[in-house]
């Protein structure tokens, strides 16, 4: 029933996700442990605190040190907390982004960097063997001393403040919205946007398990209120983040919503330009391709990578890059923790508003300038099992392509399928990692393009 996903093990409460389950994920880590320590801590979902402390009950029967984050905390704190402990293994209880009947169990390795594939296959090996379970009550591991009650909020907020330019910040005196989407980053943001004296409101930070019955996922769908909010009431910035805060959603000064793509690449330009970095980025199969554009222009280069910002964090230790993102939201930059952090990047996007003097909008219009503007798309489809074999056969067994309007300059199966044109749009399908959808991207210079290259995409899979 432990199945690991490009994002850890997620699965529907009651179903997959039981208190059986998580002890058996907690046994299967136990026999990894060099270092007898770990750190635990969890997101606001329904049952996830419950499940921290069943976690935590297997590692102390076990002899094993808990850190024990007692209260709801982003997953990148837990990350930064890994990392600082210098721990084999640390433990976030979050389904992230996925719906409220979901949760689940995020995996770091040493070093705060989500698991590796070959990692998870040990612990779903583990996992598969059925181990026998030892645990003791929650409160006897708190009385004995192997529950350490723990808490990195200062140490993971006063890093991220020494690593930005706060005196710029606090010069601009930026008005600041944002929504907490019923997750976890209120404290931290609010501690961060406070001390560089931006005025900020807050909207939706109420604890729901149910998200507000919306998606805990910042995109444009779900950012109405957000961005009525900031439009009627003239913010210069509205920011959300997901349901454990990894991930970022942005509403410029008028009220549009600005996608992902635009924030990487946005960043990538300014670490290029204003703060004279030099390095190559890194972005997964899904993500713009206006990061080539802009490494080609100063120099750099990109390197592509499978969805899961696993691979995004190995690649960007392996080339020496600078930042690293995805199309979901999900962004780092070297010197900060090993894995995508929402409440950083909204940081580092006030600083770039700060630095350049510049709104959000003004700054994506310059992009188009500099680089022509692009149309991305995304489609989500369900599936059956038996739709999902039909698709994988003509993908990958018989390797048969479409047939579009476009000469294709070259295709991928680096994850799924990714076509690129002569003119330089693509298309790709994938099954996603983390719910059980298909996931259609296409980016083109109008939306036209994409219309037309996504309904073949769709014909040719039989969607």
């Amino acid at each position: 029933m432990i199945q690991f996903g490009t994002g850890g093990w997620r699965a529907i409460i009651a179903d997959g996700f039981t208190k059986a389950n998580v002890q058996i994920l907690a046994q299967s880590i136990v026999t990894e442990l060099e270092k007898k320590e770990i750190v635990i801590g969890f997101d606001r979902r329904f049952l996830s605190d419950t499940a921290a402390q069943w976690l935590a009950e297997v590692f102390a029967g076990n002899g094993i040190h808990v850190y024990y984050i007692r209260k709801a905390v982003p997953t990148p704190m837990i990350m930064f907390a890994t990392e600082k402990q210098n721990l084999d293994f640390g433990l976030a209880v979050t389904a992230s982004h996925n719906p409220a009947i979901y949760n689940g169990v995020k995996v770091f390795t040493k070093g705060g960097r989500d698991a590796t594939q070959d990692v998870t296959a040990v612990l779903q090996k583990n996992a598969d063997s059925n181990p026998e379970i030892k645990h003791i009550d929650f409160k006897e591991g708190l009385d004995k001393g192997i529950i350490e009650y723990y808490n990195p909020q200062n140490d993971y907020i006063d890093a991220i403040l020494d690593f930005v330019d706060t005196e710029a910040i606090r010069k601009a005196g930026l008005r600041v919205l944002v929504d907490t989407m019923y997750g976890v980053s209120k404290t931290s943001l609010s501690i961060i946007l406070n001390t560089t004296r931006c005025d900020v409101d807050i909207i939706n930070d109420r604890h729901d398990t149910l998200f507000g019955g919306k998606l805990p996922s910042p995109a444009s769908a779900t950012l109405h209120k957000l961005s009525d909010q900031v439009r009627e009431n003239h913010y210069d910035l509205g920011v959300a983040t997901d349901g454990d805060a990894d991930r970022i959603g942005i509403i410029d000064e008028n009220g549009r919503y600005i996608h992902p793509n635009l924030l990487i690449a946005l960043i990538y330009r300014y670490l290029l330009v204003e703060k004279k970095w030099h390095g190559p980025a890194v972005r997964n199969l899904s993500t713009t391709h206006l990061i080539d554009k802009i490494a080609a222009k100063y120099g750099q280069y990109v390197v592509e990578t499978p969805v899961g910002f696993k691979h995004i964090t190995e690649a960007m230790e392996e080339h020496n890059a600078i930042i690293g993102g995805e199309s979901s939201g999900g962004l780092t930059i070297s010197g900060h923790i090993k894995g995508k952090d929402g409440i950083f990047a909204a940081t580092l996007l006030v600083e770039m508003i700060s630095v350049t003097g510049k709104q959000i909008g003004q700054l994506v219009n310059e992009l188009y300038k500099e680089f022509g503007s692009v149309y991305n798309d995304e489609r989500d489809y369900s599936f059956t099992q038996e739709k999902k074999d039909e698709i994988n056969d003509i993908v990958f067994k018989q390797k048969k392509l479409p047939e579009f309007e476009k000469e294709i300059r070259s295709f991928s199966y680096l994850d799924g399928l990714k076509i690129i044109f002569d003119d330089g749009s693509w298309i790709s399908a994938r099954f996603s990692g983390t719910e059980p959808l298909l996931r259609i991207f296409a980016e083109a210079e109008t939306y036209q393009d994409n219309i037309f290259a996504i309904r073949t995409m769709e014909e040719f899979l039989g969607l």
